[in-house]
């Protein structure tokens, strides 16, 4: 009944739409949108931010199914209790079942069972299918805890749980399952890929009781005790009416899980279900749009649901969690800990929405990469399990620090956070050493030298406001010198950001083309094309490199103009999206559009803006033209649709672009609300409309970027188009 009362409060809170009537938002979204092309997400089920992710895995291997899922596929080998969203390696799904009419085989290293996609079907926090033996799956999740319901065609059926099930980079190192009495099972699957050390323990009960257990591969089995490598088990229920499992898991230990599972004791599936599509109502109530478009209201609510898959917590309730070196720690009382931190793509967009979509969560947040920090020594470049990945350039922790503090985010200490950052500033690895020597990363002391150095002077102009905050002028004198480091790299003969040597020679031969995807390449990821125009902090100064505002502008257009093919022997699969060299499917190029309206075209982002979430952005499980990178490629929809844009993602500032939507409504974490709409001029020619003017509260805005500070003082925002 507790329960239930929670659900109306929760119900009880969505406001009304633009339109004036109460309307659903969830089921604007399609949890399949992406799971195409090379978006990388999966379709299954789970809450915002939630630790379990249930979704359904493939058994297939390679760079499309870093999610475990690809629309391409019409097999399911098991649905694994932790998964990642539109990143570009594979690694956890973690402890597997899958529902089996009999033994035939149960032996094989992986079952794959044919489904159709007819027969399947996805919304916010479910999912189900109906496989070729017929039996009917349906997946949701609490927080910590994944709700299984099978319904066999027979009056006897079977799950195998498998703590071998493995994709791409990721190795099981140990598994356990032992049977606790006739509804309960514990175990753990320990494992090493693209993060060491991983561990996952889980406790899992069923409504109805296990007839027999029987242990496969590997398996030192003793009794109802089996550990391996590969160890796999499966039970055996009378059937007759619908199977369902609740499944806990924690990274601390199984009594953690059994805590955890038994919370959930009394929780019945489709309550949890219901609980679960509250949740992302709550969610996708926060940014209220019109909807008469339904393709556009897909697109943009889909997107919005994507920018809440991570980070994830991973924290048991008490805030216990365990680290990749076996220390058992508690987090802060009463917050979460949270994992998958994939800043390289994140500080751009997404982060800085959660200033205004996800306040209470991002003090927790932060925390979490301040006890990264005390653990690992450095602030997260990549998280995955408390494991540091190393993955991708620059210490980009620092601008979604640096942009909490400077928008005053309360929660976390801002001096401890300033000593953090000043430390990855001066770490002795990731070409940091000879960044700080020579003023810019050399080519030969460092691979993907000229994308270290142009990320590397970004994050210390973040690190250098910051300083200023704090009155530490010596900090912000230093910092601030270092912010022009991208200068070093400029060669005016081509007008691109190119590498040098030690001896401060550039390096021969130059071909902007080139894209090489490795270690040993220039720019990572990419081209000249993409990253030379990485200076969102100072797009002045690299306007004068080039000879003025307007020159750059040419440049911009030459971008968009050159050819789209890559040179090399091997180029990278993440160059996507082109338009010309622009490259959308990637993060470099996100910002590239906005720079226009910083250099007084903002016609030209209105073109652009246009092209690109036309051809880029489509419904469908081949709606993302790259990977989401963990709600990146969304949260840039989000901005762009609402017609701003962090161009500088820890400036406070959002640069205006063009407005998708006719009208919008954002709840404000001050609980006022900020509403948009568009005052549309005549149209003449044909011509791509542009934003003409901008009127806050009747007040007409002279500059080309709203403040963070205006946002949060709410009332009426007007694009008047021209």
């Amino acid at each position: 009944m507790k329960l239930i009362k929670q659900l109306f409060c929760i119900v009880g809170i969505f406001a009304f739409n633009s339109s004036g009537f109460s309307q659903k938002l969830t089921k604007y979204v399609d949890p399949f949108l992406g799971t195409g092309g090379h978006g990388h997400v999966y379709p299954g089920a789970t809450i915002p931010f939630g630790m379990v992710q249930l979704s359904p895995d493939n058994g297939e291997e390679g760079w499309d199914w870093c999610s475990g899922y690809h629309y391409s596929s019409n097999t399911i080998a098991g649905f694994s209790h932790l998964h990642l969203s539109g990143t570009g390696i594979g690694d956890w799904c973690d402890i597997s079942l899958l529902p089996l009419t009999d033994t035939s085989l149960v032996r094989q290293e992986k079952i794959k069972i044919p489904f159709s996609h007819k027969q399947e079907s996805a919304k916010p926090g479910y999912y189900s299918v109906k496989l070729s033996n017929d039996v009917n799956c349906e997946l949701t999740t609490s927080k910590r805890t994944g709700f299984h319901r099978y319904i066999f065609p027979n009056k006897e059926g079977w799950i195998r749980f498998d703590m071998g099930f493995q994709i791409n980079w990721d190795k099981t190192t140990e598994g356990e399952l032992r049977l606790l009495n006739d509804s309960t099972l514990i175990g753990y699957r320990y494992s090493t890929g693209w993060a060491k050390g991983q561990k996952v323990y889980f406790a899992a009960r069923f409504n109805k009781a296990v007839q027999a257990i029987v242990f496969i591969n590997d398996s030192i089995n003793k009794g109802n005790i089996a550990i391996g490598k590969k160890v796999k088990a499966a039970l055996k229920f009378i059937t007759d009416s619908a199977l369902e499992v609740r499944v806990a898991i924690s990274t601390v230990n199984t009594d953690k899980a059994m805590l955890e599972l038994n919370q959930s004791n009394g929780d019945r599936f489709d309550i949890t279900a219901k609980k679960a599509d509250a949740l992302w109502e709550a969610e996708l109530q926060k940014i209220k749009i019109n909807t008469n478009d339904q393709n556009f209201a897909t697109k943009f609510y889909s997107s919005l649901y994507r920018t809440c898959m991570a980070p994830v917590v991973s924290s048991d309730a008490d805030g216990a969690y365990q680290t990749h070196n076996n220390l058992q720690k508690k987090f802060t009382k009463g917050k979460e800990k949270y994992t998958v931190f994939s800043q390289w793509d994140v500080f751009r967009a997404l982060n800085p929405l959660f200033t205004i979509t996800q306040t209470n969560r991002l003090p927790d947040m932060i925390n979490s990469m301040l006890q990264l920090y005390e653990d690992n020594g450095l602030l997260p470049v990549w998280d995955l399990s408390t494991w540091e990945a190393n993955t991708m350039t620059g210490y980009h922790s620092i601008p979604i620090i640096a942009d909490a503090i400077l928008k005053n985010i309360k929660g976390f200490d801002y001096n401890k956070a300033y000593e953090a950052m000043k430390k990855s500033a001066f770490q002795k690895q990731r070409g940091t050493p000879a960044y700080i020597q020579y003023g810019y990363v050399p080519q030969d002391k460092h691979g993907w030298s000229v994308t270290m150095t142009l990320e590397y002077a970004f994050d210390d102009w973040c690190i250098a406001q910051v300083a200023k905050k704090l009155n530490k002028t010596a900090d912000y004198d230093l910092f601030m010198k270092r912010a022009a480091s991208y200068q070093q790299l400029f060669d005016s003969s081509t007008g691109f950001m190119r590498a040098k040597d030690s001896k401060g020679k550039f390096i021969e031969p130059f071909d902007p083309l080139l894209s090489e995807h490795g270690f040993d390449g220039q720019y990572i990821e990419g081209t000249a094309w993409q990253h030379s125009f990485f200076v969102p902090h100072d797009v002045e100064g690299l306007a004068k490199l080039y000879g003025g505002k307007e020159q750059l502008v040419k440049k911009l257009d030459d971008l968009f103009a050159a050819s789209s093919e890559l040179h090399g022997e091997n180029t990278s699969a993440d160059v996507s999206g082109l338009i010309g060299q622009y490259a959308h499917g990637n993060e470099p190029s996100h910002h590239i559009v906005y720079m226009y309206t910083a250099l007084g075209h903002p016609e030209k982002t209105a073109k652009w803006i246009k092209v690109v979430t036309d051809s880029m952005y489509k419904t469908g499980p081949d709606g993302l033209t790259g990977n989401d990178d963990c709600g990146q490629m969304s949260a840039w929809y989000i901005w762009s649709s609402l017609g701003m844009y962090p161009m500088n993602p820890s400036s406070g500032q959002y640069v205006f672009g063009f407005p998708l939507i006719q009208n919008a409504t954002i709840q404000l974490p001050n609980k006022k609300q900020l509403h948009i709409s568009i005052k549309n001029s005549n149209q003449q020619n044909g011509k791509q409309p542009f934003i003409k003017a901008i009127f806050l509260n009747n007040q007409r805005i002279s500059a080309n970027y709203l403040t963070h500070q205006q946002i949060l003082a709410g009332g009426n925002l007007v694009y008047e188009l021209n």
